[in-house]
């Protein structure tokens, strides 16, 4: 019976396995893959357009991103894509670690790191009812809450603790990966001296709002870990399932990953040109016509703008397996982006290896750009090709 299953998204045929009901009925409603019976029993798996991973008990189903994009490109994207300031060398990843454990890897070096001189401590505002005087007294509640009564005190005051939003989130972090069924010792064991570490800071309550944080001198130290932590508390879940597995989950839309990689990197690689660069331009492909029927609305992924005016506008597009698979829809929708927005050149950036190739449109002053970025290169080339297409798209026609 194979324990782990290992497929490529854009695989067709499905992969044989053997296990029991209650995984079948947990795989299928990860969205990672599709399950369904052979006649000659066991089941067939296939993947269901999302890469990532899935643990039911003792099985472990990945789904690997198509071009050889490895554990680290895939995490690189997906870190690059939440805050630009993730760094390749932030994951710990090699090709024959599966995606759980290269992020248990990841978190337990990055923490190891950050907690070396011991937890940072900062100060944080509370405000309580006390029966002594601690700071200052909130007099509009102390009135409000409590008419005639002198004790307790509503006060406030600012308290030096290690009970702070950045140890919370690594804590939070820690915490879910101790959650998964098959890490070695070693990782499990660190990451519970890790815990240990941060005795006396409160856990993060299941569903809530990740803390807010801010980039500082003194937490210099802690960001890797921080953002390596707040990507495992966005995209990972560990949970008791029903029957008698337990379940861990790492599912990612890899189109909206592909997107978000390219509109972040592009406002960075744009950032010191005039005008600005907006994400999900909002613009109309119709002129108003006196009614209240409403107008045909498109969102472009990306526009740069200067002095008010539209100048350069991108698509990211992850969909196609092949140079030669683009469908006719994208340029479409490219010629009604650049005929609303009154430009005359357009960038479809496609998650694919190839040469960059110009299309001239017919009867119109209009040129469709397809640029391809390999995401099997390494992140400084894959910023470096963002780099030059915002250079490219800001030069004269």
């Amino acid at each position: 019976m194979a324990r782990h299953l290992v497929l490529d998204e854009l695989q067709q045929e499905p992969t044989l396995a053997e296990f029991d009901g209650d995984a079948a009925a947990l795989l299928n409603g990860s969205g990672l893959v599709s399950v369904q019976p052979d006649v000659r029993g066991g089941w067939r798996v296939l993947p269901a357009g999302r890469v990532g991973a899935v643990q039911v008990g003792e099985l472990l189903v990945e789904v690997r991103p198509k071009s050889r994009v490895g554990l680290d490109r895939l995490l690189f994207l997906l870190g690059y894509a939440q805050n630009p300031g993730f760094r390749p060398d932030e994951v710990a990843a090699s090709e024959d670690q599966d995606l759980f454990s290269a992020l248990a890897e990841s978190l337990v070096r990055q923490g190891e790191r950050a907690l070396a001189r011991g937890a940072l401590s900062g100060y944080v505002h509370v405000e309580a009812s006390l029966r002594t005087v601690r700071g200052r007294i909130r007099v509009s509640d102390q009135m409000s809450r409590r008419p005639g009564m002198l004790l307790p005190l509503e006060v406030s005051y600012d308290e030096f603790t290690i009970d702070i939003p950045e140890n919370r989130i690594l804590r939070a972090a820690l915490r879910r990966m101790l959650q998964l069924p098959r890490l070695s010792a070693g990782i499990r064991g660190r990451l519970a001296h890790l815990d240990s570490q941060l005795d006396g800071v409160a856990p993060l309550r299941a569903g809530a709002q990740l803390p807010a944080w801010s980039e500082s001198r003194a937490n210099a130290h802690y960001q890797p870990a921080l953002r390596l932590a707040e990507l495992v508390l966005r995209n990972m879940s560990a949970e008791a399932g029903s029957g008698k597995h337990r379940v861990a989950s790492f599912v990612i839309n890899m189109a909206a990953v592909f997107e978000d990689f390219v509109t972040t990197a592009l406002k960075e690689a744009l950032a010191a040109a005039p005008g600005r660069t907006e994400p999900q331009y909002r613009c109309f492909l119709d002129e108003p016509d006196g009614t209240r029927r409403p107008r045909v609305t498109m969102f472009a992924d990306v526009v740069h703008v200067i002095d008010g005016k539209p100048v350069a506008v991108f698509d990211a597009k992850y969909k196609a397996s092949s140079w030669s698979g683009y469908p006719n829809a994208d340029q479409y929708q490219m010629l009604a982006y650049c005929t609303a927005l009154n430009v005359s050149r357009a960038w479809l950036v496609y998650a694919d290896a190839g040469p960059m190739r110009v299309r001239k449109v017919r009867n119109a002053d209009v040129e469709i750009v397809e640029f391809p970025l390999d995401l099997s290169r390494s992140p400084d080339e894959l910023l470096g090709s963002i780099t030059a297409l915002a250079r490219l798209a800001l030069l004269p026609n």
